[in-house]
């Protein structure tokens, strides 16, 4: 079985020691696909670069670039530009715009909703213009993501990351044709509400993510999270799962290359 991990942050600090040998174990255990989300302009050209110096002909990082909602508070629109100016130079390279998003928690503590939005909009135009996916973060602001990505009717849609939601928002997600990310949160028991959902959906809906070195699984809580974890969340995945396991893993990858048009 061959294995995608659809948002890992392995450019991180977190990961400077022992990024080698991380990347070396997930390639022997078939994690053949990882996507690699930049968070800000700090690290934009870092992941561009680690995905070219660690890609080979059957093992590939895919870059994609973006602003993340938790770090605007330094941030104009001439990041934003440059941001555009980036992806335009490099938009061959990329498997989809982001991480971006809004996050209703930050929103209240630094009054940026407005802020947010403007940014958020801005990346959902380009991907648009580039026909490109989109990675798309949340917390507390489901109704404010379905609204900016109902306005602007993206071509490839995208994935939710880390979805944490309802049955009913997911088929929300859904009907405008987006991925749900499955990661740690249903290997903790208290996660009932998406451990539901996910029970019911359709296996054609779901990509595979570990948002390592964060949102280490159950029972791991206090470690750094690594793109190995994607086994165990594939594991999780089938416990909930009717079908057998070589069928949800054949389903999940064409789900990976549909989503990031991306050789599995």
């Amino acid at each position: 079985m061959k294995y995608t991990d659809s948002h890992c942050h392995i450019d991180f600090k977190e990961f400077d020691l022992n990024r080698q040998e991380i990347l070396a174990q997930s390639q022997a255990l078939h994690i053949n696909n990882i996507v690699v989300p930049a968070i800000g302009p700090g690290n934009w050209q870092a992941v561009l670069q680690l995905c070219q110096e660690y890609s080979t002909n059957d093992f590939t990082l895919h870059p994609c670039l973006g602003v993340h909602p938790w770090f605007l508070q330094t941030l104009t629109i001439d990041d934003l530009q440059n941001l555009a100016n980036i992806i335009d130079q490099n938009s061959k390279q990329l498997c989809a715009i982001g991480e971006t998003g809004i996050d209703g928690v930050i929103a209240k503590q630094q009054n940026n909703l407005t802020k947010q939005i403007q940014f958020f909009d801005f990346q959902l135009e380009l991907a648009v213009k580039h026909n490109l996916p989109v990675i798309v973060h949340h917390r507390r602001s489901h109704n404010e993501v379905i609204e900016r990505i109902k306005k602007f009717r993206l071509p490839k849609a995208g994935v939710i990351h880390a979805f944490s939601g309802s049955y009913q928002q997911a088929k929300t997600y859904l009907e405008l044709g987006f991925k749900l990310g499955i990661g740690g949160t249903i290997t903790y028991p208290r996660a009932m509400k998406t451990i539901k959902a996910i029970k019911r959906l359709p296996l054609d809906c779901f990509v595979l993510e570990t948002d390592a070195p964060a949102m280490p699984l159950f029972n791991q809580q206090g470690e750094a999270n690594s793109p190995l974890n994607i086994i165990k969340i594939f594991d999780a995945l089938c416990d909930l799962r009717p079908e057998n396991n070589e069928h949800i893993a054949q389903t999940i990858e064409k789900n990976a290359k549909q989503l990031f048009q991306f050789n599995l």
